[in-house]
């Protein structure tokens, strides 16, 4: 079994890290200092520099400008972005694209895709349900309204309308973004996904600030029509861009635990105490040596999670199987190892003219996105009980 990245895998990091090298975690107002949202906007010129470096059109195919590349390439861009607490969708708007290109219509994918590849459009997602611990798609309801057939399994392409009603929380980059993909529940229980412009009518949205200083969105649809064209009912579509939205998490906190990591021993090699670098102390050591290996697993689960995504290989388990270790790896990985850099870098860790405590805020809103630790080990529980090994 080969692991190896390809060369265009890698051609995307190499890429990444030339445009991420000028990026300070500095640039806007420390979270601990800011009463509300640290800035308005996310940061439009680093967008700008990825779309230049075609890092926004990853997974679209040729006809959209795209390079046709797989999940983990955008993995891999994501690693390198986290390092530097890239404020950008980039997740979010590859993800959403990505799932428009293999389960939208054609009318929907030509007006959308190769601008959003372009960067000239920013898309979003609506993954996290009312309350942050639901099912996302159970938070919406969506009702057909018109000529067209709810029970054809087109992928919205029909004359007739959707009316959706339902909040989701916690919408990140709501208020930039020009589009938000919403997943809802049909009354024959199934799951559709609807592509709802920012200022659609029917459509309101509520501050929320979420621990890295972001501003979010509450997102409260009350009767907003929809036309059909813009809603994708096709089986798995759904499921298939949680799984993508999930990983893509696990992702940016390996890249921001690492970095984290880094720090740590930087600063443990100049620290000196009893004449000595705190780094020599056997003590310092263990703890860093535990969080380096939290890493490698956290590594090791992410590359397997990406890889059932961007292959469709066949497993024990489900790829959900997958992603669910992948996210539970993260998110208690990545909570070790900034609460070791934190006690390792003793006062500096709340220092607000370093960065450290910037990685901490980022990390704990990286635990808990699409949910902990313990709701992956629940579902992992239900897919074994589901599909039996050995």
């Amino acid at each position: 079994m080969d692991f190896t990245f390809t060369e265009e895998q890698q051609a995307a990091a190499e890429a990444a890290r030339g445009v991420l090298a000028g990026v300070a975690p500095d640039d806007v107002p420390s979270p601990a200092l800011t009463r509300g949202a640290v800035a308005d906007d996310f940061d439009r010129a680093l967008w700008a520099r990825l779309a230049s470096a075609d890092l926004l059109s990853l997974l679209l195919d040729e006809e959209y400008g795209g390079a046709g590349l797989d999940a983990i390439a955008l993995c891999l861009v994501l690693r390198e972005a986290s390092k530097v607490l890239a404020r950008v969708p980039l997740l979010e708007s590859s993800a959403a694209a990505a799932a428009l290109q293999a389960y939208g219509g054609p009318e929907l994918k030509s007006s959308l895709l190769a601008r959003a590849g372009r960067g000239e459009i920013v898309l979003t997602v609506a993954a996290n349900g009312r309350t942050g611990h639901d099912p996302a798609e159970l938070a919406v309801t969506a009702r057909q309204d018109g000529t067209a057939d709810a029970d054809d399994g087109d992928d919205g392409d029909g004359d007739g309308e959707w009316v959706l009603d339902g909040v989701q929380t916690m919408v990140p980059w709501a208020y930039d973004a020009d589009y938000v993909v919403v997943p809802a529940r049909t009354g024959d229980d199934r799951s559709v996904l609807a592509v709802v412009a920012r200022g659609h009518e029917g459509v309101v949205l509520a501050e929320q600030i979420s621990t890295t200083g972001e501003r979010l969105g509450e997102l409260r649809l009350e009767a907003a029509r929809i036309a059909d064209r813009d809603v994708i009912t096709a089986d798995g579509a759904w499921e298939w861009l949680l799984a993508l939205l999930t990983t893509g998490t696990c992702a940016q906190a390996l890249g921001l635990g690492e970095r984290v990591l880094a720090m740590t021993g930087e600063y443990a090699g100049k620290r000196e105490q009893f004449g000595h670098p705190i780094a020599t102390f056997q003590a310092v050591a263990v703890q860093a040596a535990d969080r380096y290996i939290d890493l490698r697993a956290m590594e090791v689960t992410l590359w397997q999670a990406a890889w059932r995504i961007a292959s469709g290989a066949p497993g024990a388990l489900p790829a959900s199987g997958d992603v669910a270790v992948a996210k539970i790896w993260a998110s208690e990985g990545v909570r070790r190892v900034v609460q070791t850099a934190q006690h390792l870098h003793g006062g500096f860790g709340a220092d607000v003219d370093y960065p450290l405590h910037r990685y901490h805020a980022w990390a704990k809103h990286l635990e808990l996105s699409l949910g902990p630790a313990a709701a992956h080990e629940e579902a992992l529980g239900d897919l074994l009980a589901a599909h039996p090994l050995g």
